[in-house]
């Protein structure tokens, strides 16, 4: 665990070590020996003890071994039906075998709609904006980051001996020249090789990526098989055979700007189809997966290892969120709605768990039951132990809050789950966008594509809208988007008001019978739609409570 700043014991926000970490799931007791007794002065008993006691010395490491290893597979933008295992389109055999032979989980939900909020609740188990991530990051005009204050998964696992690697996508804010913000080792990591954002210009040949605080230049191959070269090269070179170690390994694909390789992309269509192209980035990420997994079986035991695999927000493709209603970007279920597999052969048995919701809130306390160990002490959790519902014991499961989730911008902008029943809610304030400004952007972009008779190329089955997330080959069309994004994106001076806003025009949906979220049943159920308004309230209160405003903090230059 890093060193506490003043701020971190004024805010309460010190976990305790856990000296005690209790046992280990899956692990093999020892045999208690029996020995003939002896006399405690004669010199056989001195020298006996003399053993013993080496004996458990040179034992402790082993013992401290069996903890372990855990890797986070972590896709972006993939969303709830586009794996084989949840009936999706694409082949997907590395992560169907996980699926089949660990715990698969039918209503699992990401940790945010859009990017960087999702990741800050992964790795601190809390909702985002406690984290301080209001939206999806972007360092060059915002100072928001994941607050140091807040305690990783990363730096639990490290108090309790482990090494830690984070691989991939970050969005959690990385330092400019103006802007002092932490970097993943400043939040537990051992080692990290990562990109700020997406990988640029595209999945293919990457030239962004930055190996513990140094830019790397640019490489050759596809981002996926990048980051599982990577870690195979940790695991072969800097790994510590008796250590457990953590890997965090955020893949960048399918978010655009999307490619893939030829082998992964025919099986689904033309070359240059964007369809193809885009199930061909899930095809290579899964193909990376399974080289990783034969590596992982080479360095140790499979059944020494957790595997745990989801997405960071629902697709920006709405073909691709099944029959679920909204897309990336919105807190109807198409939005945050995404796989989740936990794979540890030997202790987490194959099974589907259905009409238990959980999601990426609940990783860090659930690592922390199925290993054992103290969770952060001091410290709101919004998730719960997963652990019971893992090892097939339902009944001993408990969650203290619904799932909740708060975009901001979103619409709807706050959504909470409490078993079948889900209650949205939409803004009752207004976000000071310059609407004007972005219609005219989207109309400008609509004539230029018009003219130049590449709009229905352009659009690739889509919406203007839509494409306008995605990317544009017309160089002036992608120039206004790019303004277009900007006049979108999220702005910290609107942060007193969300903090002071509140919710009006709410919706109830069963989703057992309405997955797809089509009808309102909050008149046939006014004791349950009460009892979610007022939950909601509560917990929004309390987050906005917790929340920083960004828009009160200085700049590096000033």
């Amino acid at each position: 665990m890093r060193k506490p700043s003043s701020q971190d014991s004024k805010n309460g926000y010190l976990p305790t070590p856990q000296n005690s970490p209790g046992p280990v799931p899956g692990a093999i007791a020892a045999r208690k020996p029996t020995w003939p007794r002896l006399d405690g002065n004669s010199i056989l008993t001195k020298t006996f003890t003399f053993f013993l006691l080496t004996w458990l010395l040179l034992a402790a490491p082993a013992q401290a071994a069996r903890r372990p290893n855990i890797v986070v597979l972590l896709a972006d933008d993939l969303g709830w039906k586009d794996i084989g295992c949840y009936n999706g389109p694409v082949k997907t055999p590395a992560l169907d075998a996980l699926a089949a032979g660990g715990v698969r989980f039918t209503d699992f939900y990401s940790g945010a709609a859009v990017c960087s909020p999702s990741r800050a609740t992964l790795l601190t188990g809390r909702q985002h904006l406690r984290a301080g991530v209001f939206s999806w990051i972007d360092d060059h005009t915002q100072k928001s980051h994941l607050l140091e204050r807040e305690v990783t998964i990363a730096e639990v696992l490290k108090t309790h001996g482990y090494s830690t690697v984070h691989l991939g996508k970050w969005h959690l804010g990385l330092p400019t020249r103006t802007r002092q913000k932490p970097t993943p080792d400043q939040h537990g990591f051992d080692y990290w090789f990562a990109t700020a954002n997406n990988a640029q210009p595209s999945h293919k040949d990457p030239v962004n990526f930055i190996r513990n605080g140094k830019p790397v230049g640019k490489i050759k191959g596809y981002a996926s098989q990048i980051l599982v070269d990577e870690a195979i090269h940790w695991l072969d070179v800097k790994r510590k055979p008796e250590k457990p170690f953590f890997i965090n390994l955020w893949f960048h694909e399918p978010h655009a700007p999307i490619a893939a390789p030829e082998i992964s992309v025919s099986p689904y269509g033309e070359l240059n189809d964007p369809d193809a192209i885009y199930s061909g980035t899930i095809d290579n990420t899964d193909r990376a997966i399974a080289r990783l997994i034969d590596k992982l079986k080479k360095v140790d035991s499979i059944e020494n290892t957790l595997i745990i695999y989801s997405s960071d927000n629902g697709s920006y493709r709405a073909d691709r969120t099944g029959h679920l209603r909204g897309s990336k970007g919105s807190n109807f279920e198409g939005g945050i709605r995404v796989p989740g597999i936990f794979y540890w052969p030997g202790t987490i048995d194959g099974a589907r768990v259905e009409k238990s919701p959980a999601g990426l809130v609940d990783l860090l306390p659930s690592v922390c039951g199925l290993l054992g160990i103290g969770k952060p002490e001091g410290v709101h959790l919004d998730g719960a132990d997963l652990s019971p519902l893992l090892r097939g014991e339902p009944h001993k499961f408990s969650r203290r809050q619904p799932l909740f989730w708060l975009l901001p911008a979103s619409g709807p902008a706050v959504a909470i789950r409490d078993g079948k029943y889900s209650l949205v809610g939409h803004r009752s304030y207004k976000l000071p966008r310059d609407k004007q400004a972005m219609a005219a952007l989207r109309q400008q972009i609509e004539d230029i594509l018009r003219k130049d008779g590449s709009l229905e190329a352009e659009l690739r089955g889509s919406t203007l809208q839509k494409q306008l997330f995605e990317g544009f080959n017309n160089k002036e069309a992608e120039k206004l988007r790019g303004k277009y994004i900007r006049l979108n994106m999220f702005n910290e001076s609107w942060i007193p008001a969300i903090k002071s806003g509140s919710y009006g025009r709410y919706q109830l949906f069963d989703l057992e019978k309405d997955p797809s979220q089509k009808t309102d049943v909050s008149k046939r159920h006014p004791e349950i739609f009460a009892r979610l308004k007022k939950q909601l309230s509560d917990i929004n209160t309390s987050i906005m409570t917790a929340a920083p405003d960004w828009s009160k903090q200085r700049e590096l230059s000033e």
